[in-house]
C-alpha cells in the first residue's frame, strides 16, 4: 500500500458529521462523514485568459489544464515536457471572464470577433506588438472595453471550457468543476474573484461569464449568483484572492458610501464568498507583522509594497483589511454589531497559475507565467516587463511556489468536492500534502488523540474546522480542540502545531493570541517559549530526522470567557526546507543571490471554528 494512501485512511476512520446548508446554516449531513482528503486547485488559467495569451501561453487550453493536473505529460509553451510528481485529485479552470478566449479569438481571426465594431482597431494594435508581448500592459489595461464585450463570442468560448470540463471529468478519480474569475481592479487595487458551479454543461453554460465590464460592484456579482441558481437550479459560489493587493478594499468595514456595513451586505457576503484563497504565487494573505508583531512566523511571502498593479503604494490602515486573520477579527466586530458575520470564511491555497499547469513542488516549480519556466536565468530575470519596474520588483523578491487547497469530502466527485468547499471543511497548504484534522468540542479529554478512531469522536463530540460551535455541555467550561497533523509522505517533518484565536473583549476590541499546542521532541521550552527550529537546509538539500512525522493532541482554551466570540484555526509548520529559489541554484549552477531567501518553512491553515456567546442552540440552525 502507497504511504499516502495509508495517510488518507488513517485520517478518515468517520462515522458522522455536520454539513452547511444552502445559506451557511449547520446542519446533519445526509451521508457518511468525510473519509479522505483531496488535493487540487481552484485557480488556474490557461490560453484563454487574455493575460495568460499575452505572457505567452499561446496553446494551452482548459483541456491541457486538466491533462496536466490529472498526471499526463504535456508540452509547455516554451517547448519543454512537463509532469506532475503526484497528480491532483481535482481542478478548476478560473480564466479570466473579461474578453474570454479573446486574444486567440482575434489571432486567428475568428468570424465572430471580426464582426464587431471597431474589432479591426485591435486587430492592427495586436498586431503590432509581434512577436514582443511586453506592451501588454497597455493592452491588457483596454481589454475590459465593452466594444469587445460580444455575447455571441463570448458564449462560444465559455460553452467550450465547459465542455472541456465536462470531458475531462472522471468521477471517482479526478474531478473538474467549471469556473471563471472575475477581475475588477480599480484604481489598480484588487478585487477579483473565483467563480465555481457545481454542475457543468446544462446549467453553467446556460450564463454567460460575469465581467468587469458588466460591474465592478461585489453585490452585483452575488446578485448574477443568486440569478444564476434561481434560474437554473444549479449551485455557484465565489472565492475572493489576493487581498494582499486590494490596498483595504477586500474586507471593508464601511460599505461605499461611507456608513457601516450593514446586516444585508453582512449576510450576502457570507452566503456567497463561503472561502478565501489565502496563499497563492503572489504571496500569502493569512497574517501580516504589522498586525501580529508578536507572531514569529507572520511574514511568510508578504507582498505590502502596493495594490495589485503596484499604481498606489500600501497605507498601515489598509492592512487589517487585506489579510484573513485581521478579516476574521473585524468579522466578529461586525457581528457583534449586526448579527451577522461577513467574514465567517474557510481557508483554501490555490496557485493562479497562468501557464495551464498547476505546480506546486519547489524541486519541479514550472513558474506563473511562460516567461518563468524553468530556465538558467529565471531567478534574476523581471518577471514584469521594464515597462512596469514596481511591480517586477515586487515579483522577483517574493514569488511563491504556492499553493494548495486540501478538501474532506465523502468521494471524489463534482457534488461531494463542491459541497465540501461549500461547507468549508477545507484547508489551505502552501504547497505540501500535510494531512490535517482539527475538530472543537466540549468534552474531548487527554486521551482522545491517542485513540484510534479519534477521528470518529471528533465528529461525534464536536464539529470540523469550518464550523460554528455546538451547544455547551451541562457544566462544560472552556471548549476543547482535537488537533491531528501528520507529514505529506513525500516531504519534511513537522516542527510545531499552533491554534490562533482571535475574539472581540468587554470593550468591543478584537484581539489575538498564538499557542504553540504541539510541536516534536526534538524541541523543548526556553523561559515558556518554544525556540525557532534550526535550520538543516544545505543547498537544495535538508535534513529530514529532525521534527515529527505525526503530532496530535487535544487543547483547551486557557484564557476562555464565555462572553467573548472567538475564533480559532491551526497552523501547522513544517521543518526549514529549501525553496525553488534554492533548486534553481543548484540545478544551473547559479550564483547565490544576496537578498532572495533560499529556504522557509513550508504550513497548512486549518479553517476556522468560531465560537458564539449565549448560544444554546447550534448556531446558524
Amino acid at each position: 500500500m502507497r504511504r499516502e494512501q495509508a495517510v488518507r485512511i488513517f485520517a478518515g476512520l468517520v462515522i458522522a458529521c455536520l454539513g452547511t446548508g444552502r445559506a451557511g446554516a449547520v446542519e446533519p449531513c445526509k451521508s457518511l462523514s468525510p473519509t479522505q482528503v483531496f488535493w487540487g486547485d481552484t485557480h488556474v488559467h490557461s490560453a484563454f485568459s487574455a493575460d495568460s495569451y499575452l505572457f505567452g501561453n499561446l496553446t494551452l487550453s482548459p483541456e491541457h489544464a486538466y491533462r496536466f493536473a490529472r498526471g499526463e505529460e504535456v508540452t509547455t509553451s516554451t517547448g519543454q515536457q512537463a509532469q506532475l510528481q503526484r497528480p491532483l485529485d481535482f481542478l478548476v479552470v478560473a480564466d479570466h471572464a473579461e474578453n474570454l478566449g479573446m486574444m486567440q479569438g482575434i489571432e486567428s481571426r475568428e468570424p465572430a470577433l471580426l464582426a464587431i465594431p471597431g474589432m479591426k482597431k485591435w486587430v492592427e494594435t495586436f498586431e503590432a506588438l509581434g512577436d514582443n508581448k511586453g506592451g501588454f500592459v497597455h493592452f491588457f489595461s483596454k481589454l475590459g472595453n465593452p466594444e469587445l464585450n460580444d455575447a455571441k463570442a463570448q458564449q462560444v468560448f465559455w460553452d467550450l471550457s465547459v465542455k472541456m470540463a465536462d470531458e475531462t471529468n472522471q468521477p471517482g478519480t479526478f474531478t473538474t468543476l467549471p469556473g471563471f474569475e472575475w477581475s475588477p481592479t480599480p484604481g489598480g487595487n484588487n478585487l477579483h474573484r473565483v467563480i465555481i458551479f457545481r454542475e457543468g454543461g446544462g446549467f453553467a453554460d446556460q450564463v454567460l461569464p460575469f465581467a468587469t465590464f458588466n460591474s465592478e460592484d461585489p453585490r452585483d456579482l452575488w446578485n448574477y449568483l443568486a440569478q444564476y441558481e434561481a434560474t437554473t437550479g444549479g449551485q455557484v459560489f465565489a472565492i475572493p484572492h489576493n487581498a494582499n493587493g486590494s490596498n483595504g478594499l477586500m474586507f471593508p468595514a464601511e460599505s461605499a458610501d461611507g456608513r457601516p456595513i450593514g446586516r444585508e451586505y453582512a449576510a450576502l457576503r457570507a452566503q456567497w464568498e463561503p472561502l478565501v484563497e489565502v496563499v497563492q504565487y503572489k504571496g500569502d494573505a493569512e497574517a501580516h507583522p504589522l498586525l501580529s508583531p508578536q507572531d514569529a512566523y507572520a511574514d511568510f511571502y508578504t507582498w505590502d509594497q502596493g495594490n495589485l498593479l503596484a499604481s498606489a503604494p500600501k497605507e498601515p490602515w489598509m492592512l487589517r483589511h487585506e489579510y484573513a486573520r485581521g478579516a476574521l477579527k473585524l468579522g466578529l466586530e461586525i457581528e457583534l454589531r449586526t448579527g451577522v458575520n461577513p467574514y465567517q470564511f474557510g481557508m483554501i491555497g490555490s496557485t493562479d497559475s497562468h501557464t495551464s499547469l498547476s505546480s506546486v513542488d519547489d524541486n519541479d516549480f514550472r513558474g506563473n507565467h511562460p516567461g518563468n519556466e524553468p530556465q538558467a536565468d529565471r531567478i534574476a530575470q523581471t518577471l514584469i516587463p521594464a515597462s512596469h519596474e514596481k511591480l517586477a520588483d515586487i515579483m522577483v523578491k517574493d514569488i511563491a511556489a504556492a499553493g494548495s487547497a486540501a478538501v474532506w469530502a465523502t468521494e471524489n466527485t463534482r457534488s461531494a468536492i463542491f459541497d465540501a468547499l461549500r461547507r468549508r471543511e477545507v484547508y489551505a497548504t502552501t504547497g505540501p500534502r500535510i494531512t490535517l484534522r482539527f475538530f472543537g468540542g466540549w468534552n474531548f479529554d487527554d486521551g482522545s488523540a491517542s485513540d484510534p478512531l479519534h477521528v470518529s469522536r471528533g465528529y461525534q463530540h464536536g464539529v470540523p474546522m469550518g464550523s460554528v460551535m455546538p451547544r455547551r455541555s451541562a457544566g462544560a467550561g472552556a471548549p476543547t480542540f482535537l488537533v491531528s497533523a501528520m507529514k505529506d509522505p513525500m516531504g519534511a517533518n513537522l516542527d510545531r502545531v499552533q491554534i490562533i484565536k482571535g475574539w472581540v473583549d468587554q470593550e468591543g476590541a478584537s484581539q489575538e493570541r498564538v499557542y504553540d499546542v504541539l510541536w516534536s521532541e526534538d524541541q523543548a521550552l526556553e523561559d515558556g517559549e518554544l525556540p525557532r527550529m534550526p535550520s538543516g537546509v544545505v543547498g537544495a538539500t535538508y535534513r529530514n530526522d529532525r521534527g515529527a512525522v505525526q503530532l496530535s493532541g487535544t487543547w483547551r482554551d486557557p484564557d476562555f470567557n464565555l462572553q467573548e466570540a472567538a475564533f480559532y484555526y491551526v497552523r501547522v509548520l513544517e521543518i526549514p526546507t529549501p525553496n525553488w529559489v534554492a533548486h534553481d541554484i543548484a540545478q544551473y549552477e547559479l550564483s547565490a543571490p544576496q537578498t532572495t531567501a533560499q529556504e522557509h518553512q513550508e504550513r497548512a491553515y486549518s479553517s476556522p471554528i468560531w465560537y458564539r456567546p449565549g448560544a444554546d442552540r447550534l448556531a446558524d440552525e
